[in-house]
C-alpha cells in the first residue's frame, strides 16, 4: 500500500483567497484505490488555516452579498459552462481517487451540473412576497438574504456532486463559503475551486480546506462561521447538529441509510432484480441511496433470489478506467476490510451466503466482490448497521403489511422503494411508509436538482433538505418589512424629466 519509490508525489493544495497553499504542520495520504498505492499528499488544515479561510471569506462577503442576484447567475452560468468542458477530466479525478468507474462517475458530475443549472436561477428564486395595504396605508413585503460565511463538509463517495449540492446555492445566493471535501478525495474540490475563479468569482468567496476530525471541529467551533451543511454517517452528523446548535450555527447534517426495496408478487421479477443489481452494486455499494435490503414478499422470494444471485455473479469488478468494468474497488483497504467483516458476521449470525465477495479481496487494489445474503433477520448486523459496500441482503415479508411495518421500524429513513405492477399497491406504500424520497419502480429515488435531497429519523439532522427550494431556504434569511408613509400634500408641477436619484 506504499508509494513506488521512485515516485515524487504531489501535494493537493487548500485553496484560499484565490490562491493554492499547501504550508501545514500534518498531512495525509492519497491513495489509488484500484492500485493500492499512494499518488499524492493532502495537507491537513489545523485552527490557524480555518481561521484564514474564514478571514478570506469574512473580507469577500459584503462585496459579493450586495452583487446583483442576476450578476451572481452570471459567474454561475460560466461556471456551467465551464464544468461542461471540464467534466470528463473531473469524472477521471473522482475515479483516480475513489475508484468508482468512469460511467458512474461521470453520471455523478453530471447530477453536481445540475444544481449548478439551478443555481442558475437564482434571480427568480431569491423573489421575496409582497401585500399591499395590510392596514391602512401600511404595506408589507419579505427579503431573502444571505446567512454570511458557510461551510460544507463533504464525504468520499462524492467528491464532485455532493460539494455542488452545496456551494453553488450557497454562492449564489449571496452567501461566502468554505468547503472541507473529504481528505480521501480532495483533488475535485481544489479544481471546482479553480474553475471557479476562471468564472469571474471574487477571491475569498469559496475557500477549500482539508484534513480530518481536527479541521472538522475547527470549523464547527469557529465564530465566524454562521451554517454548516454536511452528509455523511449518522453519528458525525448527529455530534455535527449537536456541536451547531451549541454555538448556534444554522445547520443540515445527512447521514447514514438503510434502504429498503419491497418487492411484490406482481412485480415484473426480471426488471426488479435488473434495477435492484445496479442499485446495490453500482459505485461498489458506496453511496447513500444505494439499495442495500430488500424485502420480498410472499412467492416473489425464490424466484427473485435466484434472479439476483445470477445477475450478482455476473457483474465485472475490476480497475474503473478499464472498459467494461461495472464495478470498482472501494475507498480504502480499511472500509474493505470493515465490508469483508460484515460478511464473516453474517454467516456467523445464521444468515444464507448465496453469493460471497471475500475471495475479490484477494487481488491488488481495495478490491471486493459482490455478496448476497438471503433468509436475513432484522436482529442481524448486516441488517442493522450502514455497511456501505457491495452486499444485499434479502429478508422475507408474508404480507405487503408485514413489509411495510419492517421499513418504517427501522431507524434509517433516507430512500425507499417498491417494485409492483399494482396502483392500489403503490399508492398505499407513499402513503404509509415513513421515508424521505420514495421511488416507485425506481430503485433509487435522488430527486431532480429542482427538487430537495434528504431522509427523515435519523437520516437527517436539521430541518431543510439541500439543494432544490429547501437548499435556497437554507443559505438565506428571511426579512418581513412593513411600510407606512405619512400623507403628503401633492408635490407642485415639476417640468424636468424625472430620474430614480
Amino acid at each position: 500500500m506504499n508509494k513506488p519509490a521512485d515516485l515524487k508525489l504531489d501535494t493537493v493544495p487548500f485553496w484560499i483567497n484565490g490562491k493554492p497553499q499547501t504550508s501545514a504542520a500534518r498531512h495525509g495520504d492519497v491513495f489509488n484505490p484500484a492500485t493500492g498505492h499512494v499518488t499524492k499528499r493532502v495537507p491537513f488544515a489545523d485552527a490557524a488555516v480555518i481561521d484564514a479561510a474564514v478571514k478570506a471569506a469574512t473580507a469577500a462577503l459584503p462585496e459579493w452579498r450586495d452583487t446583483p442576484p442576476l450578476r451572481r447567475a452570471r459567474v454561475m452560468q460560466k461556471f456551467l459552462q465551464l464544468l461542461q468542458r471540464d467534466q470528463k477530466r473531473l469524472a477521471q479525478i473522482v475515479t483516480e481517487e475513489h475508484g468508482k468507474t468512469l460511467p458512474d462517475a461521470m453520471g455523478s458530475v453530471q447530477r453536481g451540473i445540475e444544481v449548478v443549472e439551478f443555481a442558475c436561477g437564482i434571480p427568480n428564486l431569491l423573489k421575496g412576497e409582497y401585500a399591499e395595504n395590510v392596514g391602512t396605508q401600511v404595506d408589507t413585503h419579505t427579503l431573502r438574504q444571505p446567512v454570511g460565511v458557510c461551510a460544507g463538509i463533504t464525504p468520499f463517495n462524492f467528491p464532485v456532486m455532493v460539494p455542488m449540492w452545496m456551494f453553488p446555492m450557497a454562492i449564489a445566493c449571496g452567501n461566502t463559503f468554505i468547503l472541507k471535501p473529504s481528505e480521501k478525495v480532495p483533488s475535485a474540490s481544489v479544481r471546482m475551486a479553480e474553475l471557479l475563479k476562471e468564472a469571474g468569482l471574487p477571491d475569498g468567496v469559496l475557500n477549500v480546506v482539508h484534513g480530518d476530525k481536527a479541521s472538522v471541529d475547527a470549523i464547527l467551533n469557529h465564530t465566524g462561521i454562521h451554517a454548516v451543511s454536511f452528509v455523511g454517517s449518522t453519528p458525525i452528523a448527529k455530534y455535527i447538529y449537536e456541536q451547531c446548535a451549541k454555538t448556534g450555527k444554522r445547520v443540515q447534517a445527512l447521514g447514514g441509510a438503510k434502504n429498503h426495496a419491497i418487492v411484490l408478487p406482481d412485480a415484473d421479477l426480471e426488471f426488479a432484480a435488473d434495477a435492484l443489481i445496479g442499485a446495490a452494486y453500482g459505485s461498489a455499494g458506496e453511496r447513500c441511496m444505494a439499495i442495500s435490503a430488500v424485502v420480498a414478499v410472499g412467492a416473489a422470494g425464490d424466484p427473485l433470489v435466484k434472479l439476483l444471485e445470477k445477475k450478482a455473479s455476473a457483474i465485472k469488478v475490476g480497475p474503473g478506467d478499464e472498459d467494461g468494468v461495472e464495478m470498482g474497488p472501494l475507498v480504502t483497504c480499511q472500509h474493505r476490510d470493515k465490508v469483508a467483516g460484515y460478511v464473516d458476521a453474517g454467516v456467523k449470525d445464521g444468515a444464507k451466503l448465496v453469493l460471497d465477495g471475500r475471495p475479490g479481496a484477494k487481488r491488488d487494489g481495495f478490491f471486493l466482490g459482490t455478496t448476497l445474503f438471503d433468509q436475513v433477520k432484522p436482529e442481524m448486523s448486516i441488517y442493522k448497521d450502514e455497511i456501505f459496500g457491495p452486499v444485499l441482503v434479502v429478508l422475507r415479508a408474508n404480507t405487503i403489511d408485514e413489509a411495510i411495518a419492517l421499513v418504517n421500524k427501522n431507524p434509517y429513513a433516507n430512500g425507499t422503494a417498491i417494485f409492483t405492477e399494482s396502483g392500489g399497491a403503490a399508492r398505499r406504500f407513499v402513503s404509509e411508509i415513513q421515508v424521505g424520497m420514495v421511488g416507485v419502480n425506481v430503485p433509487i429515488p435522488v430527486p431532480v436538482a429542482y427538487f430537495s435531497f434528504g431522509g427523515w429519523k435519523n437520516s437527517l439532522f436539521g430541518d431543510l433538505h439541500v439543494h432544490g427550494v429547501e437548499g435556497v431556504k437554507f443559505y438565506t434569511r428571511t426579512k418581513v418589512v412593513t411600510t407606512r408613509w405619512p400623507h403628503q400634500d401633492t408635490p407642485a408641477a415639476g417640468f424636468h424629466m424625472p430620474t430614480l436619484g
